[in-house]
């Protein structure tokens, strides 16, 4: 191998001793230590300014300013106790990731010294600069001015030594440009219309929830060798690299004993974890070689979802700590199994009772399925949208391969579920639906309705949004996403749903229907809607394919064109009814999405182009020169026969003049593409025009690397990159 590929894996074999924080006493004793938490509220709190905030909190009642400075005093105290020297305002930008900007406690005293200042008014509220973040045209660039504000259903945590405070970002004129804004919007509209619905069944419903568990999958690679693949570095995935002849086939990998350096790893960053008041529960190798998986206990969707993006700051951190360095491209590597992010999504009520989990008794299972039906009727109608909101130039490696959730929405529900409401849907009449003497549900032709049990049936790996008990599943989520942008789709959806069905059963029951007869008669009416949408066989099958575009399913898999859905009138609609997105800031998440798609595109077809000529292409170069210098002096000897030297010159001089040719294309459809000014037209000639040359290039390198000398070949291979040491 080259001088330079040597060193990298001989210090990636021979890394350097890494110090573990070995945590100190039981988890329960250090469990949300860095955070503002109800404990340290109570603490640092007068009891009044505690009582306000934790109504704000749970009731999302407005904090008065006067309130606002007192925590803000407390919570200055707190962390100043804790070694915080600044705070920041931590918000979510459309980059994807968080951003923050650290203030100093510190504030002259006008007598020649300082004091530890954090006002009311600072925590409440900050201008930052908005010019240079994402926001699809909502404002030009020489309008700087946005406002960031506090989240108080977030709790304030300490990164380091900075007080981290989750705010919301909006422009000067009050438009979203984050995505914590419409997320907590689509919590308060899924609120406000389940709420409705469950008092058919409980007038002492006050609040429902929102939870989400999301499971965290990743890759690991060694510092070293990351550091010479200008692909990974750059792109977050490989762009070329032939398959190890051992990657994941022996399934030897997955579930196994977890390896030294990964589990001193996983402790350290589980106890960085629990300190922040991240729930972190279950590791666990994944399929791939160096994929692994962290997955928490499920939260109140907003905080879940704060603390996914905190686990991904943290994660990093951690990973270079231990000469690692985390992949959380859907697919680094081509040829295994790429990364999601599984959202584990359910609602419950302010008393503990979980809507998507089957109940004991008939008016439980009735409102199970009231809210199982309107779930899958949401997803029904709006499929092409949630398939939208999980669709990226990186997560379209994932999906349809045969690791992952195919790219069309369709739902599981399992056998029994599935039976239950085919019988209802197929009831004819009032006398087939009733309740016995002892208040259990029947139906014509079934004795009684069956005992619904959490985990009655096995889990189809292959569906993209999968009943599993008690929750939906949503796995075609990318693993590099922020969850909100599912979860606002899916809350958005489900509450206009129910807000649909509110409006159809009162409308029966103002008609003289009795309650339960108008719920039954919607519902029957929903589930033969819907049935489209229920697939519980092989999502991989080219015939479900078929059939799901037989069916009328969203089966577009242009990732920029996916992006229309945003803009369908009856999106926009729904969500402009629910107060979740206005038209402006639709059409600006559609420009960002567009322009985030054509600038992944067009970074990776210029690293790409470097890398074949400036790498690949010098390098086969040099070895075709030995061979050529080889066969010359072969043929001053006449017994020799060159038969076999000369096919391989050609075969790399075919590979080689392929590269280049395809390359030159591909620099010059990019060159094409980059003076369109629309950005979806551009997005859509990037992957139309651009990106159908990747794995052409790819092809031909993948096939040079079978061929040229190992000690020639300048990044590291397959297998040294997946296989830790």
């Amino acid at each position: 191998m080259s001088l330079l590929r040597f060193k990298m894996v001989d210090a990636a074999i021979n890394h350097a001793a890494v110090e573990v924080k070995v945590p100190k006493g039981h988890p329960s004793e250090y469990f949300g230590e860095k955070v503002f938490n109800r404990a340290a509220m109570r603490k640092y709190l007068d009891k009044k300014t505690y009582s306000i905030l934790l109504e704000t909190m749970e009731m999302r009642t407005p904090l008065p300013r006067e309130v606002a400075n007192s925590v803000a005093a407390g919570m200055r105290q707190w962390a100043l106790d804790h070694g915080a020297d600044h705070y920041t305002h931590w918000f979510q930008p459309l980059t994807g990731g968080t951003a923050e900007k650290h203030d100093a406690f510190a504030e002259p005293d006008g007598e020649g010294g300082v004091l530890e200042e954090l006002s009311g008014k600072l925590l409440v509220q900050q201008e930052s600069d908005a010019s240079s973040f994402p926001n699809g045209g909502i404002r030009n660039t020489f309008e700087a001015r946005g406002y960031s504000a506090w989240d108080p259903t977030s709790p304030a945590f300490i990164v380091d030594t900075t007080l981290c405070i989750p705010t919301v970002f909006i422009s000067y004129a009050g438009e979203a440009l984050d995505y914590k804004v419409p997320l907590l919007r689509s919590i308060s509209a899924v609120d406000k219309a389940a709420t409705e619905v469950c008092h058919y069944f409980d007038k002492n419903v006050q609040r429902v929830i929102s939870y989400l568990g999301w499971e965290q999958e990743f890759f690991l690679v060694d510092e070293s060798l990351w550091a010479v693949r200008p692909d990974l570095m750059l792109t977050g995935r490989t762009l070329m690299g032939h398959e190890s002849a051992k990657n994941q086939q022996l399934e030897d990998h997955y579930f196994g004993a977890i390896p030294t350096r990964v589990i001193a790893f996983m402790r350290d960053l589980e106890y960085e974890c629990l300190k922040l008041g991240i729930p972190v529960k279950t590791r666990h190798n994944e399929v791939a070689p160096n994929q692994f998986e962290l997955a928490p206990v499920y939260e109140e969707t907003n905080l879940a979802n704060d603390h996914n993006q905190l686990l991904m700051t943290v994660m990093d951190k951690i990973a270079r700590r231990h000469k690692f360095r985390v992949l959380l491209h859907e697919k680094p590597f081509k040829g295994i199994n790429g990364s999601g992010k599984h959202n584990n999504w359910s609602l419950g009520t302010d008393a503990g009772v979980n809507l998507l989990g089957p109940g004991k008794t008939a008016s439980d299972n009735l409102q199970f399925i009231t809210f199982l039906v309107n779930v899958i009727s949401a997803v029904h109608k709006y499929n092409g949208l949630l398939k939208a909101a999980i669709m990226s130039a990186t997560n379209a490696h994932r999906l349809g391969a045969n690791e992952a959730p195919p790219a069309i929405i369709s739902t599981f529900l399992g056998s029994q579920i599935s039976s239950v409401l085919d019988k209802l849907a197929a009831s004819r009449n009032d006398d087939d639906i009733r309740f016995d003497a002892k208040n259990v549900f029947r139906m014509s032709g079934v004795s009684h309705m069956p005992t619904l049990l959490l985990d009655n049936t096995d889990r189809n790996r292959t569906s993209p949004f999968a009943f599993t008990g008690n929750r939906f599943e949503f796995r075609a989520v990318g693993s590099c996403a922020n969850c909100a942008e599912a979860m606002i789709v899916l809350n958005s959806i489900t509450a206009a749903e129910l807000t649909e069905f509110k409006q159809a059963v009162d409308a029966k029951i103002e008609a003289g229907a009795k309650k339960e007869k108008a719920i039954y008669e919607v519902l029957k009416r929903m589930i033969k809607a819907c049935e489209p949408i229920r697939f519980d066989g092989n999502g991989y099958s080219e015939e479900w394919r078929t059939e799901a575009a037989k069916r009328g399913l969203d089966c577009e898999t242009s990732t920029p064109i996916n992006f229309d859905r945003f803009l369908d009138e009856h999106t926009m609609k729904m969500f402009n009814d629910l107060g979740v997105f206005s038209k402006v800031e639709l059409e600006a998440r559609a420009e960002v999405k567009w322009e985030t798609y054509t600038k992944k595109i067009q970074i990776e077809g210029r690293v790409l182009g470097d890398l074949t000529m400036n790498h690949i292409v010098p390098t086969a170069s040099k070895y075709e020169a030995l061979l050529l210098d080889k066969v010359y002096k072969m043929a001053q000897i006449p017994e020799l026969n060159a038969a076999a030297d000369i096919e391989l010159i050609k075969r790399i001089q075919d590979h080689t003049a392929s590269i280049q040719r395809l390359t030159s294309e591909m620099t010059e459809a990019r060159k094409q593409a980059n003076k369109i000014e629309d950005q979806r037209e551009k997005a859509i000639a990037y992957h139309d025009r651009v990106e159908i040359f990747f794995d052409e290039i790819r092809y031909h390198i993948d096939k040079l690397e079978e061929i040229v000398d190992d000690q020639m070949w300048p990044l590291p291979k397959y297998r040294e990159l997946l296989f830790l040491r």
